[in-house]
């Protein structure tokens, strides 16, 4: 029977300080939880002179990784550096040294997944991830043993804080974009460059890990249409509000005869739905199985202290697996590797929705009938539309909402209508969640 637990920690910055304090803070808890001491044994960072905040013991920091993976008291490797070729390298390693190792690297594992559950496997070692997605919100947990006996129909993500936090805001005051970018950007909600996070990257990232993991199949994450929020308007946001509904970016998966769609963009979704009562820098995640139905999770989808107790309860998972020596007890990308499949996901063209337009148009008579005659040659039906008052001869927005309808053929539609002589600007499309009527 082992005495302690040695943990190596690779990263030393914001998630890496949150996770130290909770070893450490909470260090008489987690051994009555794992029944042995969990030890803090080393430290890596390029930077070791800045205060943050916890007295480390006296040898314990280094600012070489290599003394972390070779450092025979290690046990569990975490890995918190970000980026890729080094993290990657840093995991490999660690594994091949026979380590268990924690990351919260979402951009890494959406690229390189396979090829790292694959090294746990060949290696025997345990890999948690719990917090590459959502923070401290357990949904990989949910995803790889929670929800195991379930065929998972469909996942409802809001897995980025600084583009809800935008939204929220514009929701709420109605500015624009750019304005409460910089806002954000003030409040320490967003980066510097927040591209990833307001383009949707960021929630791809974390799509495709899900997806992976729901479903049993390599995801390429190339494959995840993804679509930011920069061109939402207040405009906009007040039209959803007359309709019924919110404007949130969501991160959406569905499982569909067999394929899967796998996408990210603004949606309108109903106002009275669970998802969009989720404000500020929240995350949510609304999982339907066939079997128990809607899961919803909802908490801190970022910063030190809860990102850094997803990481610890990965530590105190593996832990416990090492005690009674049985790595490799749940497969790391939840099925057994010999089982995953691969699955279609479908392009962005073929998906069937709910469509929201704004079309923006010099006000004179036959215009709405010329832009419903074209969206029923491509089989589109209307369902409502909003004309606010009438200003002959200046612009003014015409709003459709649309009964089901596919992709490619509302594409098709908009790009001719969008040649018309009456259309002032390009037409804003939003996808809508909802019942069809």
């Amino acid at each position: 029977m082992r005495s302690r637990i040695g943990v190596g920690l690779i990263g030393f910055g914001t998630v890496g300080t949150g996770v130290v304090k909770i070893l450490m803070g909470h260090a008489a808890l987690i051994r009555r939880r794992v029944g042995v001491p969990i030890e803090l044994v080393r430290v890596a960072d390029l930077d070791i002179t800045r205060d943050r905040g916890v007295a480390l013991p006296d040898g314990v920091l280094t600012t070489d990784a290599k003394r972390v993976i070779d450092d025979p008291a290690v046990d569990i490797v975490i890995e918190l550096i970000g980026g890729s070729d080094a993290a990657k390298r840093v995991i490999l390693d660690a594994m091949a040294k026979g380590k268990a190792v924690v990351t919260a690297n979402k951009a890494l594992l959406a690229v390189h997944g396979e090829e790292i559950f694959e090294a746990a496997v060949r290696h025997r070692v345990d890999l948690g991830f719990e917090a590459s997605v959502g923070g401290g919100i357990p949904v990989i947990r949910a995803l790889v043993e929670g929800l195991a006996a379930d065929t998972i129909l469909s996942v409802y993500g809001i897995i980025n804080g600084t583009s809800n936090y935008i939204l929220s805001r514009m929701t709420k005051e109605g500015h624009g974009f750019t304005e409460v970018l910089e806002e954000a950007k003030r409040a320490g909600y967003a980066e510097a460059n927040p591209t990833f996070d307001v383009a949707g990257i960021d929630s791809a990232h974390k799509l495709a890990i899900m997806v992976s993991l729901a479903y049993g199949t390599p995801v390429n994450f190339k494959d995840i249409y993804t679509e930011g929020i920069t061109k939402l308007t207040p405009l906009d946001i007040t039209y959803a509000k007359e309709f019924g509904f919110a404007i949130k970016l969501l991160a959406i998966a569905k499982f569909l005869d067999g394929e899967i769609e796998a996408r990210v963009h603004p949606t309108m979704i109903p106002s009275t739905s669970p998802i969009a009562q989720v404000d500020g820098v929240y995350n949510a995640i609304q999982l339907i199985g066939d079997a128990v139905g809607d899961v919803v999770l909802y908490g801190q989808g970022a910063g030190s202290l809860p990102t850094g107790s997803a990481v610890v309860s990965d530590v105190v998972a593996i832990a416990r697996n090492l005690l009674v020596g049985a790595a490799g007890r749940v497969p790391p990308a939840s099925f057994r590797q010999d089982q995953r499949r691969p699955l279609r996901v479908r392009p962005i063209d073929e998906i069937r929705s709910l469509y929201y337009m704004r079309f923006m148009v010099l006000d004179k008579p036959g215009v709405l009938s010329q832009i419903s005659g074209v969206l029923g040659r491509y089989g589109i039906s209307i369902s409502s539309v909003l004309q606010q008052g009438r200003k002959e001869g200046q612009t003014v927005p015409v709003v459709i909402m649309t009964h089901t309808a596919t992709e490619r053929d509302v594409q098709a539609a908009l790009r001719e209508i969008d040649q018309m002589a009456f259309i002032s600007q390009p037409t804003t499309l939003i996808r809508v969640e909802g019942q069809d009527e």
